[in-house]
This record gives structure tokens, C-alpha cells and sequence, in this order.
């Protein structure tokens, strides 16, 4: 097995694990956490691809890409937690109106 098609077969993985988690899960911190699994699938795909060709673009835009996931981390488990801070039940169907 090349390494590059165990890149692309844990990328794979990775990626299917990640959207069964957000079509499954119900809770917040669970779909943010499987949202994060699909990102990171994504950056492995380009790292590899910046591998393959030799040039640091794709690398840079991995790098972005891995900026924007942790700020999208941040404000969705900050949003997640106001939302469901006196709750019993963290289900992401349950609220109809975020409150202030």
C-alpha cells in the first residue's frame, strides 16, 4: 500500500466518520466535534496534495482552513452553551429562539 493511498483511505475514514456523526448526533457538542472530523479530512487531502506536487500552496490553505475551524469551534461551543445552559436536554431541535 503506497502512502499516499493510506493518506487518501484515512482521509476516507475520517470523512465518513464525520458526516455520520452530524447526520446521527442530535447533540451540539457532538456535531461540532464530527464538523471538526470532516475539516480535518479535508486539510490531510491538501497536505498531501501539496506533498504530491511540491508547492506550499495547498499547505498555506490547510493552515487557513485549520484558523477558521477553530474559530467556527469557538463561537458554535459558546453559542451550544448559552443555548443549553439551563437545560436538561441538549437536543439541537428542541429550541426555537435563542434568548438573551
Amino acid at each position: 500500500m503506497t502512502p499516499q493511498s493510506l493518506v487518501l483511505l484515512t482521509s476516507g475514514l475520517l470523512m465518513a466518520c464525520g458526516t455520520a456523526g452530524v447526520l446521527l448526533r442530535r447533540n451540539p457538542m457532538m456535531m461540532l466535534m464530527s464538523l471538526e472530523l470532516m475539516l480535518n479530512a479535508a486539510n490531510l487531502l491538501l497536505v498531501m496534495a501539496a506533498r504530491s506536487r511540491q508547492s506550499a500552496d495547498a499547505e498555506a490553505a490547510a493552515l487557513i482552513v485549520l484558523v477558521i475551524a477553530a474559530a467556527e469551534a469557538v463561537i458554535g461551543l459558546g453559542l451550544a452553551l448559552a443555548v443549553f445552559r439551563n437545560r436538561t436536554v441538549a437536543d439541537i431541535n428542541e429550541p426555537k429562539e435563542v434568548r438573551g
